[in-house]
């Protein structure tokens, strides 16, 4: 039997999974929640480049993120009653960073990088080639998280080859 504090912890947690799960709020935008939540992340990612912190601080920022999104995700996913609902973006918003890695840190986050690194991002997120899609088949919290991390890693890869074109090409 749960007593009333355990009954109160319970559905703070349930409100908290469900604020932060939905990206306060945007994954319930009526079309492409998933495209609208990653803008979070480009916010993150600009914001870790701002902070000035050195690449293992960042990483570590990244990690704990995503760690803290595994059962973030999960609970949200469970309260909305499906799997992986679209309305979850924090899975989203913790791979976006990843993707901008590859900029070396004495350049800015430039707006035209910003859109490319977004881009690429979405469109290996629905996409979903391999190993992608394989994490997505992973049931719970975790693999709400792990397809996208692997979809910005890919992401991550392209941007990388872009911004390496353009310069090579003289155009950035």
């Amino acid at each position: 039997m749960r007593s009333g504090f355990q009954a109160f912890l319970e559905k703070t947690w349930d409100r908290v999974a469900l604020v932060l799960g939905t990206g306060f709020g945007f994954g319930h935008f009526p079309v492409a929640p998933g495209t609208v939540g990653s803008l979070w992340g480009v916010l993150l990612a600009w914001g870790l480049r701002q902070s000035g912190w050195p690449l293992w601080e960042q990483l570590l920022v990244i990690a704990v993120v995503f760690l803290i999104g595994i059962p973030i995700c999960g609970r949200a996913a469970r309260l909305l009653g499906t799997e992986d609902p679209g309305q979850v973006v924090f899975d989203e918003i913790a791979a976006m960073p990843v993707v901008f890695l590859v900029i070396p840190s004495e350049l800015p986050l430039s707006i035209p990088t910003g859109i490319a690194g977004f881009l690429w991002f979405r469109l290996f997120d629905i996409a979903k080639p391999w190993p992608v899609k394989w994490f997505d088949q992973i049931e719970g919290g975790l693999g709400i998280m792990a397809d996208d991390i692997a979809a910005a890693i890919y992401a991550a890869g392209a941007l990388w080859l872009t911004v390496w074109g353009l310069t090579f090409l003289g155009v950035a």
